[in-house]
């Protein structure tokens, strides 16, 4: 139709110019032709441009050189005005029409960063996280003409989905595929449900397709580079032009953590400009979701942190609402015990041990509140072994304690808090003596490595599983299973938590040979 109201056109200027025939010079006439080219050129495209330039040259050499009303060119010089309006007016109508679809590329660029812009301010306005992926969602739906876009967030446990974002409605919902037995995923595969798909999309981060009649498909995913297929290419010969419904993946840092799925009643129109902004856009959806994660995280963290700090404080009251009462406890069971009876013994005995771990408990919130002082110092590990073997000479009586010193390391250093580091030794060598056998040694070692003093104690007790060797330096954890040790499971906690405080650490270690080993790392220090 264009091709046909440009060639009435370009009759009427003919029959326009004949009667002014004898006073026109043919330049006057190849001018005429070449300004009807570039109009035509301009509003009906380059295929129009380029046929009327044949068109113009025939009706030149028809009507306007000499002889007239004939296809024979006499003079030479003639031929070059007709090649000349030929060839530039072939060029003129493929510059104009290049120059116009690079405009028409500025104007979609330049509409996708109004969009996008738009999109940024929305998704700033908005507060929570979910008002901003409601209205990423209802960008996606205007932007690309589509009837319903919808965002899954991919859950933290499970990787199910839940729908976090909604914009539009169908009204005719395109249909399912019948059920039938699910296959391995590839190029060209059908998925039983739209359910069963969106899983799978984000279960594998590819693209999925639904069809008009019903089928679907999935596609490929795109490497960082760019290198592989774009998001929106599906392989196999599937593509994307008789799709309704389209799942894209959305990746934060290679990981997917969501679908969005856009869907239309007619085949959607995703242009290579609108393939380009819905990969933008999902990247804000994508985005979007994982503030939303992260923000249920810190919710979470902000939780336990105040449930956590109120355990301290409930913990520190009743610890110290304690220590009256067990006082009072105490010293009547050892008046009683004066008076002959001797049961009063066992009460003095349980109330010592009631009174150590409320003092346990009081040490545990002091430290976790930071209120534990310390004092580190150069010590010699030496002086600190001696102390602590003198410390337990009592109740490990019957106990064979090894201590094994490097021979070419004539005074190991370190910089520590002594009385602490002391603690931390006799929790070690009485733990080591509660899950050892009887006639088992202790086994103590100390050495430096570098900056670090390394000060072991090693026994050949039941060990501890890899599984449980973080969490029986938690506080009420226990060392293995052994029914009659005593204590509430706070001793490895306060150690590990006042050799941090020293600038050290406190690890496990599986012992050769079966056995724990407890190795207490401290600053090395020189004189």
């Amino acid at each position: 139709m264009r091709l046909l109201r440009w060639s009435l056109a370009l009759s009427l200027l003919t029959l326009g110019l004949l009667p002014l025939r004898p006073s026109l010079d043919k330049a006057h006439v190849a001018l005429a032709y070449l300004l009807l080219i570039l109009a035509a050129s301009a509003r009906a495209g380059r295929r129009v441009g380029l046929v009327l330039s044949v068109v113009s040259f025939f009706c030149f050499n028809f009507f306007f050189v000499e002889p007239l009303h004939s296809f024979v060119v006499a003079e030479p010089l003639d031929w070059l005005v007709l090649v000349a309006l030929l060839i530039t007016s072939a060029v003129a109508a493929h510059l104009l029409s290049m120059a116009q679809s690079e405009a028409r590329m500025a104007w979609d660029r330049a509409a996708e960063i109004d969009r996008l812009a738009v999109l940024g301010a929305e998704t700033l306005n908005a507060g929570p996280a979910e008002q901003a992926l409601a209205a990423i969602a209802g960008v996606i739906q205007e932007a690309l003409g589509v009837d319903r876009c919808r965002i899954h967030a991919v859950g933290e446990s499970g990787g199910t989905l839940t729908l976090v974002a909604e914009r539009g409605a169908l009204s005719a919902v395109v249909p399912e595929p019948e059920a039938k037995a699910p296959t391995p995923p590839s190029r060209d595969l059908g998925m039983p449900t739209r359910a069963d798909l969106l899983q799978w999309v984000a279960d594998h981060g590819r693209v999925g397709v639904e069809r008009g009649d019903g089928s679907m498909r999935v596609g490929v995913v795109p490497k960082a580079n760019g290198s592989a297929e774009t998001p929106l290419d599906i392989t196999g010969g599937a593509g994307i032009a008789d799709a309704c419904g389209l799942l894209l993946p959305l990746r934060v840092h290679e990981r997917v953590v969501g679908v969005v799925h856009i869907e239309r009643r007619l085949p959607l129109d995703l242009t290579p400009s609108r393939q380009r902004f819905l990969r933008a856009i999902s990247y804000y959806a994508a985005l979007g979701i994982e503030r939303q994660r992260l923000i249920t995280q810190a919710e979470h963290a902000e939780a336990l942190r105040k449930t956590d700090k109120m355990k301290d404080a409930v913990l520190a009251s009743v610890s110290h609402d304690l220590r009256t009462p067990l006082t009072t406890i105490k010293a009547l069971a050892n008046a009683i015990r004066l008076e002959g009876d001797d049961r009063a013994a066992i009460i003095e005995e349980e109330a010592d041990r009631l009174n150590r771990f409320v003092a346990d408990l009081l040490d545990l919130s002091r430290l976790n509140g930071g209120a534990t002082p310390m004092a580190p110092q150069i010590t010699a590990i030496e002086d600190l072994l001696g102390a602590a073997l003198q410390r337990v000479s009592g109740a490990l009586v019957h106990r064979v304690i090894d201590v094994q010193l490097p021979p070419d390391e004539p005074l190991l250093l370190a910089r520590l808090d002594f009385m602490q580091s002391l603690r931390i030794v006799v929790n070690l060598l009485e733990n080591a003596d509660k899950y050892s056998p009887p006639d088992q040694s202790i086994d103590v070692s100390a050495e430096r490595v570098d900056d670090v003093v390394r000060l072991a104690v090693a026994d050949r007790g039941p060990g501890i599983s890899d599984a449980e060797r973080e969490r029986i330096f938690e506080p009420f954890q226990r060392v293995g299973n052994i029914p009659d040790a005593n204590g509430a499971g706070l001793g490895l906690s306060i150690a590990r938590r006042l050799a941090e405080m020293q600038g050290g650490r406190l690890l496990h270690e599986a012992r050769d040979g079966g056995g724990s080993c407890f190795v207490l790392e401290l600053p090395a220090a020189s004189l």
